[in-house]
Parts: C-alpha cells; sequence; structure tokens
C-alpha cells in the first residue's frame, strides 16, 4: 500500500508539471498531449479509488457495490470529510467518463481539473496514518 500512495504522490507531481508547461491550446491542437492528461488522470484517480477501497476493507467498514461507495464509507467513519469526500466523488465520475464515455468530455473542463488535484494530494493526508 505505501508503494501506491507514492506513486500517487509522483503522480500529483506529475499532473502539477504538465499544467505547468502545457496550456490549453496544447491540449486543444495536440492530440498526444490530450491522451496525456487523460492518462493521467485516469491512473492517478484509479490508484486513490484503490487506496480507498483497500481502507474499507481493512477497517471493515463495510460491503461497497461501487467505487463511489468506498468513498462515502471512508466518510461516514469519519476518515475524511463531506467536503473531501464531494471532491473525490466527482473525481470517481471522472474517471468514468474518461473510461467509458471518452467522446462527452469537453478539453476545457479537463485541462481546468488540473486545478484539482490538491484534492488528492489532502485525500493522501487524511489517509496516511491508517496504511
Amino acid at each position: 500500500m505505501l508503494e501506491r500512495i507514492k506513486l500517487l504522490e509522483e503522480n500529483i507531481k506529475e499532473l502539477i508539471e504538465f499544467k505547468k508547461r502545457t496550456t490549453l491550446d496544447d491540449i486543444q491542437s495536440d492530440k498526444s498531449k490530450e491522451w496525456a492528461l487523460r492518462y493521467g488522470f485516469v491512473e492517478t484517480i484509479q490508484i486513490m479509488i484503490d487506496i480507498a477501497c483497500h481502507l474499507v476493507s481493512k477497517y471493515n467498514l463495510g460491503n461497497p457495490s461501487t467505487y463511489s461507495e468506498c468513498i462515502e464509507l471512508l466518510e461516514k467513519y469519519a476518515y475524511i470529510d463531506e467536503n473531501l469526500s464531494i471532491k473525490l466523488i466527482g473525481m470517481v465520475g471522472l474517471r468514468n467518463i474518461l473510461i467509458h464515455e471518452y467522446l462527452t468530455i469537453e478539453k476545457n473542463k479537463l485541462y481546468d481539473l488540473l486545478n484539482n488535484v490538491s484534492d488528492i494530494r489532502d485525500f493522501i493526508q487524511k489517509i496516511k496514518d491508517l496504511i
């Protein structure tokens, strides 16, 4: 589990660096940069989901049937607060869109989500002692 947290931290740093060196125009005009951003989000969010579901299992918090329910259970048992839970559930939704409905996401909204990677950093801080 510590390896996943380390990878998650590395991914956050990479997404922050990506934003520094890439503009929205770059995303709109260069398919490889758009793909890089999409994959960066998919992998980062999936790692966060894996950690959340692992904690739900480790601490016997319930039997979630969806990834969002893993986040909800962490909130229910006060491992994370409601505000963070709402943000993380939104990211789970983004992951689903990126994987299943890749044609529907607007590039500008995808790029703007780079401003929210600190929410995943907040998640790491909240759960680091639980691993």
